[in-house]
This record gives C-alpha cells, sequence and structure tokens, in this order.
C-alpha cells in the first residue's frame, strides 16, 4: 500500500497555527464606564434582583464592571454561574459589593446595609415612603449619597415605566390571589372567581384606572365576573374603557354608589396610587364592616399607604388577616411572588437607562441631560430634592434644577 504523502500540513496543525483559538471577547472600556453593585436582598421574601444575565452581558460588552454578591439572584431562579458566565465578578460578601459607586437594589436599605455603604455613592432602589422613617433620609444625606427613587423615575412622556411594569405583573396575579382565599380551604366564601352556568357571576370591585386596574380587569372579564370599577377622575374611567375595549361598569368614588357596589362584593383590589406621597384612603371600616364574611380585600397600594382604613402590610409568609370577618391581603410587594418575572422586567427597564447612562458620563450627566428624569431624584449629594419628602418630615430641601444649574 502507497505510503501516505506527508505535506507539512499536519505539523502546523499540531503547532495550533491553523486550529480556532479561544479568546477573551473584547470589552470596550472608557473613563465613562459604571461599576455597578448587586446586592443580595436581605428585606423579608424580596426575592426579585434588579438585573438579569443577560443584561449584565451586555453591560459588561459596553465596557461595564459589574458585581454580584453570591445567591443574589437565587430567589429569581437566576444563579451566580449564569452571572459569572456574562462576566459579572461574584463576591461573597455585602461589604464588598457595596464597594461599587452605582447600588442598584430593588428595597431600600435597611440598618445593616447603611454600615457597607460608602459616601458619594449612587442608589437606585424603591422608594416606599410610608414604610420609611426622618433617620432614613437624613443617613442618605450625611453620607452624600444621590438617591433614585424607582418608582418615581418618569420617561420622556411623563409615563412611570417601573410602576407601569410592576403593574402589568400584579395586575394579572392579583386575580390569582382572589381566586385562592375565596376558596373554602382558606375560610373564603367558597365561590369560584368568575361565573358559570346557572350560577351568578363573582362581583369585584376595583379601586383606581390604572395598570393594575386594567389588567385586573381583562383577567376578571375574562373568567366571566362581573366587575365594577372606581376611579377619582372621569379621563382614568374613559382611558381604560378604551383600553378593554368593551362596556364596563364604571363610576367616581365620590358617589354612594360606591358603598353600594362595596357591600355586594366577593372581592375588592384597591389599585389606588399615591399623588402626593401616599395613596388615597377611600374605604372606611364602616364600608368594610358591610361586606359578606368571607370576602376578600387586596391592597395593593398598601406600600404607598393602602386604600382601605383597616389594612397593615402583611409579609408573604403570613399574608392575610381577618377584620370583621373579612379576609385582607395587604403584601407590598406582589410581583415577588413571580419573582422571575417580575426581575426580567426590572431588567429590560434598567439596562437601557445605564446603557445611556454610561454614554453620557455618569449619573449626574444623566440627570442634567434630561431633565424629565429629575422626577426619579429623591436626594442628591447629601441635598434633598423631593420637595413631598422634605414636607412630610419637615426636611430642608432645595431644587434639583438649581443644584444642578449652580455647576454649570
Amino acid at each position: 500500500m502507497a505510503q501516505p504523502q506527508i505535506t507539512g500540513f499536519e505539523e502546523l496543525a499540531k503547532q495550533s497555527v491553523l486550529y480556532p483559538q479561544e479568546s477573551l471577547m473584547a470589552v470596550r472600556k472608557d473613563q465613562n464606564s459604571l461599576h455597578i453593585g448587586l446586592p443580595r436582598e436581605v428585606s423579608l421574601q424580596e426575592n426579585r434582583i434588579a438585573l438579569t444575565p443577560d443584561a449584565v452581558g451586555i453591560l459588561v460588552r459596553n465596557g461595564h464592571e459589574v458585581w454580584v454578591e453570591k445567591d443574589a439572584g437565587k430567589g429569581a431562579n437566576l444563579s451566580d454561574h449564569e452571572y459569572s458566565e456574562a462576566g459579572a465578578k461574584i463576591v461573597s460578601s455585602p461589604k464588598e459589593v457595596y464597594q461599587a459607586n452605582v447600588i442598584l437594589k430593588v428595597e431600600p436599605l435597611v440598618e445593616e446595609e447603611f454600615g457597607y455603604v460608602k459616601a458619594g455613592t449612587t442608589l437606585i432602589s424603591a422608594l416606599n415612603l410610608p414604610a420609611l422613617e426622618k433617620q432614613y433620609f437624613e443617613k442618605l444625606n450625611e453620607l452624600k449619597i444621590t438617591g433614585i427613587g424607582y418608582e418615581l423615575i418618569e420617561d420622556k412622556v411623563g409615563g412611570k415605566p417601573i410602576i407601569r411594569a410592576m403593574g402589568e405583573i400584579a395586575g394579572s396575579t392579583v386575580l390569582l390571589i382572589a381566586a385562592e382565599y375565596l376558596s373554602t380551604p382558606n375560610g373564603g366564601r367558597g365561590v369560584i372567581l368568575g361565573g358559570i352556568t346557572g350560577v351568578p357571576p363573582t362581583k369585584i370591585v376595583i379601586l383606581g384606572a390604572g395598570t393594575v386596574a386594567e389588567y385586573a380587569t381583562r383577567a376578571a372579564l375574562s373568567l366571566g365576573a362581573d366587575v365594577k370599577v372606581f376611579d377619582k377622575h372621569i379621563y382614568r374611567l374613559q382611558r381604560l374603557k378604551y383600553s378593554i375595549g368593551q362596556n364596563l361598569y364604571t363610576s367616581i368614588i365620590d358617589s354612594e354608589t360606591l358603598a353600594e357596589a362595596i357591600g355586594r362584593a366577593d372581592v375588592v383590589i384597591g389599585t389606588m396610587r399615591a399623588e402626593n406621597g401616599l395613596s388615597p384612603m377611600v374605604v372606611t371600616r364602616e364600608m368594610v364592616s358591610k361586606l359578606k364574611p368571607g370576602s376578600v380585600i387586596i391592597d395593593v397600594s398598601i406600600d404607598q399607604g393602602g386604600s382601605f382604613e383597616t389594612s397593615r402590610m402583611t409579609t408573604h409568609k403570613n399574608p392575610i388577616f381577618k377584620y370583621s370577618e373579612v379576609i385582607h391581603y395587604c403584601v407590598p410587594n406582589i410581583p415577588s411572588r413571580v419573582a422571575h418575572t417580575a426581575s426580567t422586567a426590572l431588567s429590560n427597564v434598567f439596562l437601557p437607562f445605564l446603557l445611556q447612562t454610561g454614554t453620557i458620563g455618569g449619573i449626574e450627566e444623566m440627570i442634567y441631560a434630561n431633565r424629565w428624569f429629575m422626577k426619579g431624584v429623591y436626594c442628591h449629594k447629601g441635598t434633598l430634592t423631593n420637595s413631598h419628602i422634605a414636607r412630610s418630615f419637615n426636611m430642608r430641601y432645595k431644587d434639583l434644577t438649581l443644584l444642578l444649574a449652580a455647576r454649570m
């Protein structure tokens, strides 16, 4: 048999000249790169995280550095391995992750976290104003932190993208909660949520006509429930009817119709959002006492004070209590029940914002370049910039526009 001809190709291949070689992906670094920290949430039963591994990968490829505390994404079924593969640095302690210049988290800082955060940091988190005290803002001022309440952030057209995203999730989830607690094993009235042949449909009253109400209404109507929606403003009710695309019972809150509707309801859902820091309380104890035993109240706006006089905050571990034989569900972070979905929604909002911030040159430049963004800032380098917070706690306030104009 003829011997194979030796051409030298095999030897070249062995020397790895022609084999594909692994190399690290090019990462663009510049002076505007952000150093972002994602701490593990320590607030009670908060399972969300602000950025997914996919978002982290995009940030890293655009020259930003992301540190993730060990197990920060565990509650949302996002592993450290996924974050590491995306280019994040996994750190083992909160002390390490809080060395980042931009801290991105879901819940406000708690007492132990103030011991880790360094002076001059930019903090992006929820504000949850009714749950905070004056000392919280005093500590932010002492550390000269720039604080951004993500529920206050507005886009160019005046919308609130975080509130919208979490509202869609809460509205879709709230009907599942109502169905759960209407059932006999959970002490409810033992009625099905919706309607079947020959049986009167479940009566649902929704307070507010925003995003939560829209998605809750869609879900309720699809099940065949009898839905009535109340709001303070006619234009919101008109917008809701247009969005739903079908005839819907609506009424203003300031009427005798509300008390009558609540008295006949099986489920009452409060979705009234704050206009000046706290959500309006529109349902009195007397009105609650007229509900049928085993009826369900779900106060979605409890994180901003609540819409029911009988409401008080509960947790995912102990989500309900009864007042006058009426079941109250007052968990402030309903989207945390579906943490993976909620984390993805948060990430979809934060990623473009962070990319733009890096392009412009930093948080302060982002604030200055986008005047519509200013309402999301409540503390800038130790100066309180939100007038409502200042009035609520009798603290000094300075307009952010004047502060930023002074830097020119």
